[in-house]
């Protein structure tokens, strides 16, 4: 398990319009496309720069593709990486203001402090 690795998907696929379009209707495309194109990459360096071990468990792959970010926030994802990324994905379905954000408390309610470890 890396929470590193999990908590650099959401960074970098919130950074971009396209991929949180891409990881909204085809999650599995893009965890897979990710995982095999932009895993390895360092981040902030010039191109060719790349470590070549980090890959998902099939657990955290799982959670990526079902959007269940109760699971991630479990395995230790961030949670303002996790709120922020699923805001931009499906806040615009719900009709009342806030209404995702209400979600995303009612599905995190039961975990109870100390919550899970994010530090990476």
């Amino acid at each position: 398990m890396s929470k590193y690795l999990l908590n650099k998907f959401l960074y970098t696929v919130d950074r971009d319009a396209e991929l949180v379009e891409r990881y909204r209707s085809e999650p599995r495309a893009l965890v897979e496309w990710w995982e095999a194109e932009q895993a390895n990459a360092i981040l902030n360096v010039h191109e060719g720069e790349c470590s070549t071990w980090l890959k998902f468990d099939g657990t955290e792959r799982e959670a990526l593709v079902t959007h269940d970010f109760p699971k991630l926030f479990e395995l230790g994802a961030h949670p303002f990486l996790t709120l922020t990324l699923f805001i931009a994905m499906f806040e615009r379905d719900y009709a009342e203001p806030l209404g995702f954000q209400l979600e995303y408390a009612r599905r995190l309610s039961h975990f109870t402090m100390p919550y899970p470890d994010i530090a990476t």
